[in-house]
């Protein structure tokens, strides 16, 4: 089946990466359709199941989904990133695993029975460098760090799961490197003004490197040149 027979699915459709991933794959033409679902448009909440069901079964509907990106996170805020040990709290713990892992477990949960068993599906969630376990020099931030860790399990599993019945499904992490948003503005300070991508950058080298994952791929992370990092 072709990309244009099929739909595309954009969750956090109302971030910047998300916002500039529907105007990208809108303006390609490549996709029957382009649903955008976010908690301000479409009354999409990522904290609550019944609404990402809902969600599903309005997909389920239309044309069959070849593409379901998952564009939503949290960082810190209202919280301060920990910095030591000695900052955790299981209130901030708590908050990022509900949406940086727990989330997406359960958009794949329903989102994932749509999966095409016959021809290529892609399953991609925002994950992060420093969620990698190996590539970890620095510490701190302990939250965030651990949520995404926890992510990138969660999506290796879903890999190796979906992988027995779907042999052409992807699914995979995406680093999308530093982004110009509101999310990251207190933390560009010590960033190149050629590693800080606007949206529209992001999510265009992002697509690129969706296009070139293959099955073998599936359940690694990958950054916004397509490197695979470290687990």
């Amino acid at each position: 089946m072709r990309e244009i027979d099929q739909a595309a699915v954009v969750i956090g459709a109302s971030g910047g990466v998300g916002a500039a991933m529907v105007q990208a794959l809108e303006g390609s033409g490549r996709f029957a359709v382009v649903h955008p679902l976010s908690r301000s448009g479409t009354g999409f909440d990522l904290e609550d199941e019944a609404s990402i069901a809902a969600a599903a079964a309005r997909v389920r509907d239309g044309p069959p989904p070849g593409l379901v990106f998952v564009a939503t996170g949290v960082l810190h805020a209202p919280f301060e990133p920990e910095r030591s040990y000695r900052a955790l709290t299981a209130e901030h713990m708590l908050r990022d695993y509900r949406i940086n892992t727990v989330g997406p477990a359960l958009i794949a949960k329903h989102f994932l029975p749509l999966a095409p068993r016959d021809w290529r599906f892609v399953f991609a969630a925002l994950s992060a460098r420093v969620g990698s376990i190996g590539d970890n020099r620095l510490g701190g931030w302990h939250s965030y760090r651990a949520s995404k860790a926890a992510l990138n399990m969660i999506l290796r599993n879903l890999a190796v799961e979906i992988g027995r019945t779907h042999a052409q499904a992807v699914i995979a992490g995406l680093h999308p490197g530093t982004v110009d948003t509101g999310l990251s503005a207190p933390f560009q300070k010590g960033v190149a003004p050629e590693k800080l991508f606007t949206p529209e950058t992001s999510a265009e080298r992002l697509l690129a490197v969706i296009d070139g994952l293959e099955p073998s791929d599936s359940g690694g992370v990958f950054a916004w040149d397509g490197a695979r990092i470290p687990e």
